[in-house]
């Protein structure tokens, strides 16, 4: 068993993004899943992205926006997000407050 603050944990910016900042919750002991806490700052975006595995969001504080395809829908605190494999997608903050998510791949992505 280990346990991890997000408190304790550095930052990371991304590429093709616009105040994101990710914290990597679990880089060592898990064999399936990486998990990451995002804050989007006020007006940030992430990367319009795709990629070859599904992605798992929930929503833990805030209001958003989440492209997926031609669609956009809103997102708030509690939902949760299933974003296909090859989905083009892309979550944005257009509010004030930041919007803090977590992401969930599988670990041997998040290992590469």
């Amino acid at each position: 068993m280990k346990i991890v603050s997000y408190k304790d944990l550095e930052a990371q910016e991304v590429k093709g993004s616009s105040r994101l900042k990710i914290k990597l919750l679990n880089t060592e002991g898990s064999s399936n899943f990486a998990v990451r806490h995002c804050e989007i700052g006020s007006g940030g975006f992430s990367p319009h992205h795709s990629h070859a595995w599904e992605n798992e969001i929930f929503v833990l504080e805030g209001d958003g926006l989440v492209l997926g395809g031609n669609k956009t829908k809103s997102i708030k605190t509690g939902d949760s997000i299933s974003i296909n494999a090859d989905e083009i997608h892309q979550i944005k903050n257009p509010n004030k407050k930041p919007l803090i998510i977590l992401c969930i791949i599988p670990t041997r992505i998040h290992q590469t």
